[in-house]
């Protein structure tokens, strides 16, 4: 180790390497070559090349994508609703509730479906949720399609047709929640009740939604909604339907490079229409 400076005699000074400026700290200097990573203001990784082509799906075109799955999904919802009130085996458990205050009121399903909505989405505000465009969205499209659907469709009085009926609204509410939710605009307002009261009472998602909708079919059969082979074949048909046309329809997250994230909060929690 040299504690001084050599002196001026020494004959070898003239070989002392000078001393050279370092870039970074990666840089290695052997035989008068430098080698280095890239300097600290250069991007490291491949260079990008000017004839690369675009990405697939740029964020205008995937949020066209989103907002058709949505109102398209929404549609089918209210239109596959509609089918298992043609059927007459059985609604849903927000359907039996539906129907019971229709033929309590006089209203149409549709209507009464909107109604319920928004009266659910202010039990929101005291548990502080916060809704999105599909929320809003939910408690119009839903029963505009019902009701559009209803006066489409004849009555049907034959079990031979009202048995396909059902399978195809249970079908065809599985195509539509998988659309809707898959779009990642909000939870449905009743979806967003049962995850609110999760997280303010701390129970599971699982018996809240139980509880939930025990209790809208128990209230709309007192009304006059009506409960059957339908109404089971649903419960037991739902979830694996909307667990497979949620991957069906995901769509690719931007900052996720290309990864299909389904819809923020863990959308597997609530398959069912809000």
């Amino acid at each position: 180790m040299i504690s001084s400076p050599p002196s001026p005699n020494w004959p070898w000074k003239r070989f002392l390497l000078k001393p050279q400026s370092v870039t970074s700290q990666a840089t290695v200097t052997t035989r008068g070559h430098i080698l280095s990573t890239p300097p600290p203001d250069r991007p490291s990784g491949p260079p990008s090349s000017p004839a690369s082509s675009p990405p697939s799906n740029p964020p205008s075109g995937r949020l066209t994508r989103r907002l058709l799955q949505l109102y398209v999904g929404l549609a089918l919802y209210g239109a596959s609703s509609a089918l298992l009130v043609e059927a007459g085996l059985g609604l849903e458990p927000w359907g039996v509730l539906h129907q019971g205050l229709a033929e309590l009121t006089g209203l149409t399903i549709g209507v009464v479906s909107i109604i319920v909505g928004a009266v659910v989405l202010l039990l929101w505000i005291p548990m502080r949720q916060r809704p999105g465009l599909g929320t809003v969205s939910n408690v119009f499209v839903v029963g505009i399609a019902m009701d559009g659907t209803l006066a489409l469709v004849p009555d049907a009085h034959a079990l031979g047709i009202r048995i396909p009926l059902l399978v195809a609204g249970i079908l065809l509410n599985g195509v539509a929640t998988g659309l809707y939710i898959a779009a990642r605009f909000g939870p449905g307002p009743r979806d967003g009740l049962m995850t609110g009261l999760h997280e303010r009472t701390g129970r599971s998602i699982r018996l809240m939604r139980t509880a939930i909708e025990v209790a809208v079919v128990a209230t709309g059969f007192v009304l006059g909604g009506t409960v059957g082979v339908g109404t089971v074949l649903y419960a037991l048909a739902i979830g694996p339907l909307a667990q497979l046309f949620l991957r069906v329809f995901a769509v690719p997250s931007a900052s996720s490079g290309g990864s299909t994230i389904v819809a923020a909060g863990q959308p597997e929690q609530a398959i069912l229409r809000g």
